[in-house]
């Protein structure tokens, strides 16, 4: 056996990683490293797997003071003293339930618990990391000693690269990634989420539980894989691991009854079972075959839920507002939906603005059909929700992401704005929320080329011109230009409004057109992704709402 197998139990060990074959890992290159830790290349070898782990930790940058080898050793007698290591307390910014063993041996076992009481005292700005057992736990299997393994640690606790995030070590970074969770889940996931959203009581709380899947619940062999490409690439691999995790689930238990109290623990036991349906393999080549967002427009959407927490005062550890605290019964009245409808709507919009409260704005029964109040109303509100039901007893509507006032740059002109995060969707007859075309349909966003059959004047803008020409420079439109104070050119084009009419859509082909009197409106449906239309084609509009979001 080799020298990292010092806290290995070898009888839990998968026997094929005990392999000696003679490997080296020469490459420097990221494209290489990044495709050699995908394909597994050190994953069979466990003395290589060690090495590999030392050379790419020790290529963070971090702080200029980071704790070493040597910290470890001249304060762990200190802070442990002569106490059994299995029983010592944990710091609260852990889950003492949570201590993954994996494949540790004894001395590994309370190894961990030593580690981590290091660390809280070298790191006391830490408040809330429920992956740093998992991190430890995992990192000891190829570690020569208790020291080396602290020193890796601290390492990745102490990136100084503000490109390279890691590991969570706040409560606000922790629960602003449970929401940028949520946000990706609703738009890669749909499936899934609106099964989430169906048998759950508290949809928000089910994803809160994304990391614990990955640092707590997935086995040793496949944590070890998507730690592999973690170290390589980052924190986005995480996101996309409990993304096909989340996909795997639905496809396993989509046609079984479940039930909303137990549904955190069936997605807890899924990826403990996860052997019995999914590799490692295949559960990374689904993880990588999800066309994500950038690095950066992930980070722009963490700093974005991070500022809403920050706005709400949420940022230590607290019960989470759900949906139905959000749409409260006894505080909510519309013409045109119900509670529930109200909470379903409430499940696809951002997590950021899922915990604000819906507020009426503007209602035809009582500021009447003139589009000038329709834009009185609703400027200085952003973003706004609009309902409508036809006189045909059909409803539809539109998440706007972007502030009405935005039109008058346009000045006399029609001109679209909006960004990405704008949907518009169907409850009457049936349930369909209709996705923007360029984030579900990335081919159709080619630069200077118009799709075929796409009719409505909001969808045919919407693909063409408004993607930057160098594919590696390009910002999702998903953002807000105006939030993040991003060139217009990445702003996408869904919503235009003038004092004749008002347009909306692009969603998967799909927009409306409405009439200055607000009675009258018609929409365009394209054929192209065989979906069914908002509405009639031409309609009579019973009633219309514009709500925003308050704190």
């Amino acid at each position: 056996m080799d020298e990292y197998n010092r806290f290995v139990d070898w009888d839990k060990m998968d026997v094929t990683v005990q392999s000696q074959d003679a490997k080296e890992l020469t490459c420097t290159e990221f494209q290489e490293l990044k495709q050699l830790a995908r394909q597994g290349y050190w994953a069979k070898n466990h003395s290589l797997r060690a090495k590999v782990y030392h050379k790419l930790i020790s290529n963070i940058p971090c702080r200029t003071v980071t704790p070493d080898a040597n910290v470890y050793r001249d304060i762990v007698v200190k802070i442990v003293g002569k106490r059994n290591s299995s029983s010592l307390p944990l710091p609260e910014f852990v889950d003492n339930s949570l201590v993954p063993t994996y494949c540790l041996n004894a001395e590994g076992i309370g190894a961990v618990r030593k580690i981590i009481l290091c660390i809280a005292n070298q790191f006391p700005d830490i408040s809330f990391c429920p992956a740093l057992p998992s991190v430890i736990a995992l990192l000891l299997h190829y570690s020569k000693d208790e020291a080396e393994c602290f020193e890796q640690v601290c390492r990745i606790l102490a990136c100084n690269d503000p490109s390279k995030r890691l590991i969570d070590q706040t409560f606000l970074a922790f629960e602003s990634s449970c929401m940028t969770f949520g946000d990706l889940v609703n738009k890669y996931c749909q499936a899934a989420h609106k099964l989430m959203v169906a048998v759950s009581e508290d949809v928000l709380e089910v994803y809160s539980d994304w990391q614990r899947w990955l640092f707590g619940e997935l086995p040793m062999v496949y944590i070890a894989r998507v730690f592999d490409v973690f170290l390589v690439e980052g924190y986005k691999v995480l996101y996309r691991v409990a993304l096909a995790l989340l996909k795997f689930f639905h496809k396993v238990r989509a046609g079984q009854p479940m039930e909303s109290d137990s549904i955190q623990q069936d997605i807890r036991a899924f990826v403990r079972d996860i052997a019995k349906s999914v590799s490692p393999e295949r559960l990374l080549e689904k993880a990588f075959a999800i066309r994500l967002f950038s690095r950066k427009e992930i980070q722009l959407l963490q700093m974005a839920n991070e500022k809403a927490l920050q706005q709400k005062g949420i940022t230590v550890k607290q019960k989470r507002q759900n949906v139905h605290l959000a749409v409260h019964a006894e505080n909510f009245k519309s013409e045109i939906v119900s509670v529930k409808e109200m909470r379903d709507i409430w499940s696809w919009i951002p997590e950021r603005f899922a915990l604000c409260q819906p507020l009426l704005l503007f209602t035809t029964l009582e500021h009447g059909c003139s589009l000038s109040r329709f834009y009185s109303h609703s400027e200085g509100h952003e973003p706004t929700l609009l309902l409508i039901k036809t006189t045909a007893k059909e409803v539809c509507g539109a998440y706007l992401s972007t502030d009405w006032s935005e039109r008058r740059r346009g000045g006399n002109k029609l001109s679209f704005f909006g960004t990405g995060e704008c949907f518009v969707f169907r409850l009457q007859p049936e349930v369909e929320r209709y996705e923007w075309v360029i984030i579900k349909h990335p081919e159709l966003a080619t630069t200077g080329s118009e799709p075929e059959n796409h009719a409505s004047p909001a969808s045919s803008t919407l693909s063409s011109g408004s993607v930057p020409s160098d594919p590696s420079d390009r910002l999702s439109p998903f953002l807000s230009a105006r939030h993040f104070n991003l060139p217009s050119k990445t702003a996408s084009m869904f919503m235009a409004g003038s004092s004749e009419c008002i347009i909306i859509g692009g969603g998967d082909g799909q927009a409306f057109y409405l009439d200055a009197d607000l009675n009258h409106g018609r929409t365009s449906h394209c054929n192209t992704f065989n979906n069914q239309p908002l509405c009639s084609e031409s309609f009579q509009i019973s009633v219309l709402e514009v709500w925003g979001f308050r704190d």
